[in-house]
């Protein structure tokens, strides 16, 4: 028998979880499996999936896919449908043992495309220590929060305000302006995925961004260069006051042993906009099952046993984030993270991205639109306009 092989995102949390997870696998089956992971970084896992046959080839049995790609896996034919294999061998507890938000993303086409495996909507990241020292409130709109990331600015103690990820990766960018957007009352993209840019909300969103970007008195330098991770680093690190970022990046300031920050993390919702409310996003990692995969048995019963609690369990003691409600209220993690039982609120007012095959395609429009922003005098609304011509001759 070969070995199972698996295509993941470069983090060491999710190769140090899947790792343990297969070793506890392969102790409950006979024949004593292998495994083989291939980890890579955003870019290079999209065009391992997808622009290459490697999910029709057999060349890879299991795969990390962001939930941004499952219509575009699913329109190439590269996933397999989850549905009948639950239905031969199922997952007992499937799906009253997720939040809604989990596993709908993945339900479509008359198909079941991916099993959640690491959650973590937007949230505000933020030091409670220095908050309470500078005697400032928790912000609750982009307003507030630039002002208190302008207060906490301190480069002399090697420390700023917030930070931005502005990396061109279809990735934080991205969902930052959606973020944006939606907290001031838009939509970027209406039914059928179709832009809606050319809105009062979409440039507010955009100046906002534009504004916090070009602030050297809020802002960590160099954020052209840094994508979610190296952000969320930085804040492990002590050097960002507060930020907008994933909420496994909370957790992981408050659980890795390398963290500067350990117990002076807190996080609460996003702040909101003028005329909006606070809104998160709702996007996250899925393990699908390669079309192509000669394994096909092997990798469910694997798939199986990674949705077990104690499974869910140990991705959250590995440094991602588990899915499964069991996780979030256990006593144990919220011992080690005291926040990790909001995730259940988060998830009550997260948003979700259209369902398009040509979403990550648009992703990077979107990246182009930001740097021009930040490169350029260019009014907000002229560079809306051309990206909205750009993005309905791509999603039309």
């Amino acid at each position: 028998m070969r070995p199972l092989r698996i295509a993941v995102r470069k983090f060491d949390p999710f190769e140090a979880a899947i790792r343990r997870q297969f070793d506890d696998f392969a102790r409950t089956v006979g024949g004593a499996p292998q495994l083989e992971i291939e980890a890579l970084e955003l870019n290079e896992l999209h065009a391992r999936l997808l622009a290459q046959p490697s999910l029709r080839d057999g060349s890879i049995d299991l795969a990390f896919l962001c939930t941004d790609w499952l219509a575009e896996a699913h329109a190439a034919g590269a996933i397999e449908n989850l549905r009948p294999y639950q239905m031969r061998a199922p997952i007992s507890d499937f799906p009253h043992a997720w939040s809604p938000s989990l596993v709908t993303l993945q339900d479509f086409a008359g198909g079941f495309w991916g099993m959640p495996y690491h959650d973590g909507p937007q949230c505000l990241i933020y030091r409670k220590d220095l908050l309470e020292a500078a005697d400032l409130e928790v912000p609750r709109t982009w307003e507030q929060f630039h002002t208190v990331a302008r207060a906490l600015h301190d480069p002399a103690r090697g420390l700023s305000g917030t930070v931005l990820a502005l990396f061109p990766d279809g990735h934080n960018g991205f969902y930052d302006f959606c973020i944006q957007v939606w907290s001031r009352g838009g939509e970027p993209f209406g039914p059928g995925a179709r832009p809606q840019l050319c809105s009062a909300p979409a440039e507010a969103a955009l100046e906002f961004m534009r504004h916090l970007a070009g602030d050297s008195a809020a802002i960590v330098p160099g954020a052209r260069a840094l994508d979610s991770v190296k952000s969320g680093l930085l804040f492990c690190a002590g050097r960002v006051a507060l930020m907008a970022n994933w909420f496994g990046f909370a957790a992981l300031a408050q659980r890795w042993e390398g963290s500067a920050v350990r117990d002076r993390v807190a996080i609460a919702p996003l702040p909101q906009g003028l005329g909006g409310r606070s809104v998160s996003l709702n996007v996250f990692w899925v393990i699908a099952l390669a079309a192509g995969s000669t394994q096909k048995s092997l990798a469910w019963a694997f798939l199986r046993h990674l949705a077990t609690a104690p499974m869910d369990k140990l991705t959250t003691l590995e440094g991602a984030i588990g899915v499964r409600r069991s996780t979030w209220a256990d006593a144990q993690v919220n011992q080690m993270i005291p926040f990790y039982h909001q995730l259940e609120g988060l998830h009550g007012h997260a948003r979700e991205l259209p369902l398009h095959p040509r979403l990550a395609e648009a992703s990077h429009v979107i990246d182009e639109l930001l740097a021009r922003a930040l490169d350029t005098e260019e009014s907000s609304r002229s560079l809306l306009n051309e990206t909205q011509r750009r993005l309905e001759e791509i999603l039309q």
